[in-house]
């Protein structure tokens, strides 16, 4: 993650934002879905469930590679879990990750000790996870679950 990361949103026209992550990165239209919004940009609650899913999947990464090892095809799935708050306002009270390797856990050396520390290494899921509870499960290619 970038030190200086920052982004920039303006209302285009209802619930449309559009999201400015810098003149290197393209910009993202934002929306709500209907009947708010019209649905033609990811919501909130999707980006944050994109921003968890990716950094867990470049931190498990990351570790794998440590070891000099390969992945293969990674996949994330990240799935709130929607609750209501005291007020009766409706919130995300959990978020399941689901990472699939495209590998088979046998053919990964060191894999105990990459998912024995990848998590720490994940900055968003460690910083949202102090206010939402996070589970994390990992998958081998051959469907093996290999940490819940």
């Amino acid at each position: 993650m970038s030190d200086n990361a920052s982004v920039t949103i303006t209302r285009q026209s209802g619930y449309q934002f559009l999201v400015d992550f810098g003149a290197a990165i393209p910009s993202l239209l934002a929306d709500e879905p209907a009947p708010l919004g019209q649905g033609s940009g990811p919501a909130p609650d999707h980006m944050l469930l994109a921003a968890v899913a990716n950094c867990l999947s470049a931190s498990l990464l990351f570790s794998l590679q440590k070891f000099k090892q390969d992945p293969g095809t990674l996949v994330a799935t990240a799935t709130p879990e929607m609750g209501r708050n005291e007020n009766k306002r409706l919130r995300i009270v959990g978020i399941h990750v689901k990472l699939e390797l495209g590998q088979a856990a046998a053919s990964i050396e060191h894999l105990d000790r990459v998912l024995a520390q990848f998590e720490e290494f994940c900055t968003v899921s460690m910083s949202v996870r102090q206010g939402i509870p996070i589970h994390v499960q990992v998958q081998d290619g051959t469907g093996a679950i290999l940490k819940d």
